[in-house]
């Protein structure tokens, strides 16, 4: 029967779809679909073919990077050397040798209590805090439950393996040790209950389980330690109490040594005790090792608590004790230590980190033979580290591991797949040289499993940006991620001093040097950065060390509607005096010389003053320009939303919620710094209207601000009125908010910032009556066209504007997130509460306060319907009001250099700048550059909004172009080369343009299709004739949180994440659905802000504070998945046991095999109480063949794991044969010896 395929049938449905959805072009009216307008759509489908259809893409995550977030429990395998991480969430982490990193979850999400390996079986036992017993499968590539057994009326508290053994001990809160078949899973019938392990006599409850272990001496024997101090020694064949040992302190663990005869205690009272089992009554020996020494006869002073020892014996040295805690408590301030005791030598390992757990890694995984350690694993709460126990000073090993992701908050990352195969290695042998000293010189212990790079070996690339400035280039090639490379972007700045950071850094309280955005080209090798203090650095690559000055400029953007009152004539002359109202320049380079008072409002001072020093740069990325936003009259820099960078042209564009800024960074001049309402006039810059001063305002001159050199030239250009030269006056009377505000419906999700309130304000409230006394036209009053000031470099500067503004703005941390259009361009009128809340913060108050981590946020979800309307803000509006707080501030959202066509008119291509903003507005702002190349370093460059305009709904997020083949045009780059090689230089000065033009043809028409996406729709416009080719509803209920133009399979396509956890792909230019899968619902705003895809299929984002999760949806890459991963298990044959000798054998203990099977079975012990546990039998490695099934890889997958299953069993048969085999011989044995003993008696002699 032929398989029908779903899929196919959209996929023909949306293709044959003609004028269904056919009207204008600027219709992105209710439901999902395409929009063919006229003709010229029918043209583009014949040209361009797409290749891509819905068989091309699947969903599945790949591999998780980083340290296993909330880690709680720790196992090794010491035959296979695997590493085992448990996590408060559920999650289990499996180590091995580098490359083999599995990444496995419990469905219930419950807390990881216990890991305990099969050692040398390929399985793996979890205690969770459900109170269920979970057996992995690790004979496979994605790890698989086999048997979970829950149990119903009893805690799980403590659990035991022994080596080479099927039972399974397992202690309960109650007191009771119960014993679980691991091949079964089923719980036996034996059962040690509290109450017959303690003495009679004793009249309190001995506690919780805290710990089992059988005897390395007898197998029959099993030490069981309750919390309260009692040790019992049970026999497990005359099911009684051997001896009982009772201590006053409480008991955390126990550990024998390796001979059976002692055991040591750690006890809540920071002591160590001895026992000696053939003197039970009191310890062997005491000791308090980090206690103060006592005279003779008193008690030694308590310390804190011994939460783990081991006791770990060598053949040819002494033993090492080892345990963590234990410190005195008159050193409060002391960091968290693990104390390693050998011999008479003490030495405290002190941790950045909380300990969670450690082990000793051993030469033998037999308990009764010396142990002989060679290093302790130490899993802190944010660190995993290995100590070489081999040397003397015990130094720690190189973790092979990206362990250290977030060793300061990530904040933002990069997602960069298929790029320059050389970058790898330069990146590598720069930052090789500044990695840390004083690592072991041995190998890595923990070397399990086995991997191999597959068949995608494709350089791909990951950036992260950190709290602290830094800034960590990884190598993230064949599934694997390696670190590469470390930038400190922190060390072009002055380091705060104490009381400074008040004055000139309060838009943060912490990490003034956070990154928020990362802009790369990889083939020219700039790098640019924004932090959350409103700066932009730009960084070139060089081989050489240098030390040189870093340039700086200071640049001023605001955006403030202004009141406007008719004025009385005769207080408001029409045209005042041009002269006396110019607006003043300031130099916009170097350090600003305004230092702001007490009582005076600050102005022109940056957040963080840049090094005035020469500074040394060492090889790598050196800082090229530091940008720096300054505060306007008291206000402080709203953080940058936006960014972009082009190396052809040399220029960086960047904007927040006030405006756009575009600089030359190769000339360091600024081009243009313009209020983002200003880019609406841009076209009609000449025709404003005369309007009059601010009422009983007073013109304010600033005695740091100099005349403009207006020349003739400028004057020609662009003709000032009279009216317009006279807006410079302060104004307070806005408001700012700090945090997401989102005006949804009721069944959407509310987002809040862990930092402080959503509804924080700003300064002094606005006066009601002033507002009701505003024109619904007044927030278009007319203003100095500060766009001319961008038009002749930096001569002319920004001029500040004044607007009054009567909303809530959506913004967080200058990001605006609002889902659709009409949520930044709608707000709240203030009420009297609003006021007051306004008065609350005091003058003054800055409206950010700390740097915003992508491990800070978080996503709550409205209970009900009253919940989510009392906190949410109402919708329900006037016409009226509506067309007053169209003064919303409107953020940058997205920028993007292309050549292109920046009017209707144009026939050929010219640099430009698209620019897109929060309300879905879209300018082409046209870039002017010096026609020969050696004139690009004197020459200045024209900035000219084109006064093009194009509208989508909801924020513009992203730009792409493609030309008329379909092909993806990528933005020129200039071709890499050393700034600070001398004799290259000299060879060769010229620079090196790589120009992507548009594919040329003979007809006439439009050579160029450029694709915009919000956070609602997408659109294709085709160029230069502006005509709205495909329109695609994205979504109605939800909005798009990040979205990316990728290439798969030399085909473009638009990958998008919306808010509801949907990741959808569409083909381009058609924009036809190919998927849609309801992937992750968005519950932390970490995921927003880092979710990023890329070529090939890939994307990521941050999991959790210290995890990267993985993921493909390449169709492709999921069938060859199986064949990347690591195997976690390989086929290694245990070692031998030592030879005992025939003394040992003799007097060391029993010489008896001790048979498990016989006391435990249901034989002889029966069966336990149904009520008490519940068998749940698991998918048993299903899971794992389900997500090779689909591909073709899926019959061999299915083969190779029933073949290893039937090595499995053949080897457990041939176990059980040999063991028949010699129980036979010995039987033949004593049936020879019987028979050759009354072989001559008589049968009077019996």
């Amino acid at each position: 029967m032929k398989k029908f395929n779903f899929r196919k049938v959209l996929d023909g449905l949306t293709a044959s779809s003609p004028g269904s959805g056919s009207s204008s072009g600027s219709n992105s009216g209710g439901g999902s679909g395409s929009v063919h307008p006229g003709g010229t759509a029918g043209v583009l489908r014949e040209e361009i073919q797409e290749t891509l259809t819905s068989e091309y893409f699947h969903i599945c995550k790949t591999v998780r990077h980083g340290f296993p977030y909330q880690p709680t429990a720790l196992a090794f395998d010491p035959v296979q050397k695997t590493l085992a991480i448990g996590t408060r969430t559920g999650a289990i982490r499996i180590l091995g040798r580098p490359g083999v990193d599995c990444y496995c979850q419990h469905e219930s999400g419950a807390a990881v209590l216990q890991l305990q390996f099969l050692i040398n079986e390929g399985a793996l036992v979890s205690a969770s805090s459900d109170d269920t017993l979970h057996l992995w499968n690790l004979r496979q590539k994605r790890p698989a439950i086999l048997h979970s057994l829950k149990f119903n009326r009893e805690r799980i508290t403590y659990c035991h393996l022994p080596f080479q053994s099927k039972w399974l001990y397992v202690g309960t809160e109650r007191g009771n040790t119960h014993i679980v078949n691991i091949e079964s899973f089923i719980l036996s019938g034996y059962v040690i209950m509290w109450n017959k392990a303690i003495e009679l006599s004793t009249k309190t409850h001995p506690g919780p389980v805290v710990h089992l272990s059988d005897s390395p001496r007898d197998e029959g024997k099993l030490l069981i330690g309750y919390e309260n101090g009692t040790v019992v020694f049970w026999d497990l064949k005359s099911k009684r109490a051997e001896l009982r040992v009772y201590y006053d302190e409480a008991i955390h663990s126990i550990d024998w040594h390796h001979e059976g005869k002692q055991f040591m205690c750690s006890h809540s009272d920071g002591s160590l005790t001895l026992w000696n089992l053939k003197s039970p009554s009191r310890p062997f020996q005491t000791t308090v090792p980090h206690g103060k020494s006592q005279k003779e006869g008193r008690k030694s002073e308590s310390c804190k608590p011994i939460l783990k020892v081991e006791y770990k014996t060598c053949r040819n040295s002494e033993p090492f004790i080892i345990f963590s805690g234990g410190l005195s408590y008159d050193k409060a301030c002391r960091r968290p230590s693990l104390t390693i005791m050998h011999g008479k030598a003490i030495t405290v390992l002190e941790m950045d980190h909380p300990i969670v757990e450690f082990l000793t890694l051993c030469e033998t995984p037999y308990p009764n033979e010396f142990q002989e350690p060679y290093a302790v694993v130490v899993l802190l709460e944010k660190d995993l580290i290995v100590v070489d126990l081999t040397q003397s000073n015990f130094p720690i090993f190189e973790n092979p591991y990206p362990m250290d992701i977030h060793e300061s908050p990530v904040t933002c990352t990069a997602y960069f797949a298929d790029c320059p195969p050389d970058l790898i290695l330069v990146l590598y042998s720069i930052g090789v040289k500044h990695k840390k000293q004083g690592y072991s010189n041995k190998e890595w212990p923990i070397t399990g499993g086995a991997w191999n790079l597959g068949t995608q070996t494709y350089p791909e690339i990951i950036i992260t940006g950190h709290a602290d400035g830094s800034i960590k280039f990884w190598d993230a090639s064949a599934i694997t991620l390696q670190m590469l490379y470390k930038l400190k972007t922190s060390k072009v700045f002055e380091k705060q001093k104490v009381g400074e950071g008040k004055q000139t850094c309060e838009i943060v309280e912490e990490d003034p040097y956070a990154i928020q955005m990362i802009y790369w080209c990889p083939e020219s090798r700039i790098f640019c950065v924004s932090g959350v203090s409103a700066y932009v650095i730009i960084y070139k690559f060089s081989r050489h060390e240098i030390t040189a000055e870093i340039v700086s400029l200071e640049v001023r953007l605001q955006y403030d509607v202004e009141d406007i009152i008719t004025p009385e004539p005769e207080t408001s002359p029409p045209f005042p005096d041009l002269s006396s109202q110019l607006p003043s320049s300031r130099s916009l380079s170097g350090s600003t010389n305004t230092v702001a008072s007490e009582g005076v409002a600050k102005d022109s001072i940056p957040c963080l003053n840049v090094k005035t020093r020469p500074v040394r740069m060492p090889p790598g990325y050196q800082a090229e320009l530091v940008i720096q936003l300054v505060w306007v009259d008291g206000e402080p820099p709203q953080q940058i939303t936006s960014l972009a960078v082009s190396s052809a042209y040399g220029i960086v564009a960047f904007g927040n919620c006030n405006g756009l800024a575009v600089v030359d960074f190769i000339q360091k001049t600024v081009l243009l710094s313009m209020g983002t309402i200003d880019l609406y006039r841009s076209s009609d810059l000449y025709q404003r209207q005369p309007r009059s001063p601010r009422k009983n305002k007073q013109f304010i001159a600033d005695p740091g601000m100099i005349s403009p050199p207006f020349t003739l030239d400028y004057f020609s250009l662009f003709p000032l009125p009279a009216a317009d030269a006279g807006v410079l006056a302060c104004s307070k009377d806005n408001f700012c908010m700090r945090g997401l505000s989102n005006f949804y419906p009721d069944l959407t999700k509310r987002i809040r910032t862990s930092y402080q309130s959503l509804t924080e304000l700003n300064d002094s409230p606005v006066p009601l009556e002033l507002e009701r006394c505003k024109s619904p036209t007044s927030g278009l009053a007319t203003r100095i066209p500060e766009a001319a000031a961008g038009f002749c470099r930096n001569e002319i500067p920004a001029v500040r504007q004044r607007n009054q503004v009567h909303h809530l703005p959506d913004h967080v941390n200058g990001h605006c997130t609002s889902p659709t259009s009409q949520s930044c361009s709608s707000g709240k009128r203030l009420s009297s509460a609003d006021v007051s809340k306004v008065n609350r913060w005091g003058p003054g108050r800055p409206p950010f306060r700390k740097a915003q981590s992508a491990a800070c946020m978080e996503i709550s979800l409205p209970v009900t319907t009253e919940e989510s309307r009392e906190n949410s803000y109402n919708r329900s509006r006037s016409s009226s009001i509506s067309s007053i707080d169209k003064d919303s501030k409107e953020a940058i959202t997205a920028l993007y250099f292309m050549e292109s066509f920046a009017r209707k008119n144009d026939s050929t291509i010219s640099p430009c700048l698209f620019v897109g903003t929060s309300l879905g507005m879209v300018f082409i702002i046209s870039l002017n550059l010096p026609s020969a190349d050696e004139q690009r370093f004197t020459e200045p460059v024209m900035v000219l909004p084109s006064g093009t305009f194009l509208s989508l709904k909801g924020a513009v997020l992203t730009f792409s172009c493609m030309d008329r083949t379909g092909g993806l045009m990528q933005p020129p780059y200039e071709v890499w080369k050393d700034p600070n090689n001398i004799e290259e230089n000299e060879k060769s000065w010229r620079r090196k343009l790589v120009m992507n033009f548009p594919s040329p043809s003979q007809e006439i028409g439009d050579h160029q299709y450029t694709i915009i996406c919000s956070e609602k729709q997408a659109k294709v416009f085709s160029l230069p004739s502006q005509t709205c080719l495909y329109v695609h509803n994205i979504t109605e209920t939800s909005f798009i949180l990040r979205a990316d133009v990728v290439v798969m399979c030399n085909s473009a396509c638009l990958a998008c994440f919306c808010a509801n956890g949907h990741i959808m792909i569409m083909s381009l230019p058609s924009l036809r659905p190919m998927l849609d899968v309801n992937y992750l619902p968005l519950t932390d705003m970490r995921i927003a802000r880092t979710f990023c895809f890329t070529n090939e299929g890939q994307a990521l984002y941050l999991v959790s504070p210290t995890e990267i999760q993985r993921l493909t949806y390449s169709q492709e890459m999921c069938d060859n998945l199986q064949d990347m991963l690591g195997d976690l298990f390989t086929p290694i044959e245990t070692p031998e046991a030592q030879n005992r000798g025939f003394l040992k054998g003799l007097f060391g203990g029993s010489g008896q095999t001790f048979d498990r099977e016989e006391l435990f079975g249901e034989a002889s012990a029966g069966k336990a109480s149904r009520s008490l546990a519940q068998h749940i039998p698991g998918p048993g490695g299903i899971e794992g063949m389900k997500g090779a099934a689909g591909g073709v890889m899926g019959e061999l997958t299915r083969a190779r794991i029933a073949l290893d299953e039937r090595g499995q069993r053949l080897g457990e048969l041939e176990e059980k044969t040999a063991g028949m085999m010699t129980s036979a011989e010995a039987f033949s044995k004593h049936a020879h010896e019987l028979m050759l003993k009354y072989k001559d008696k008589k049968w009077y002699q019996f």
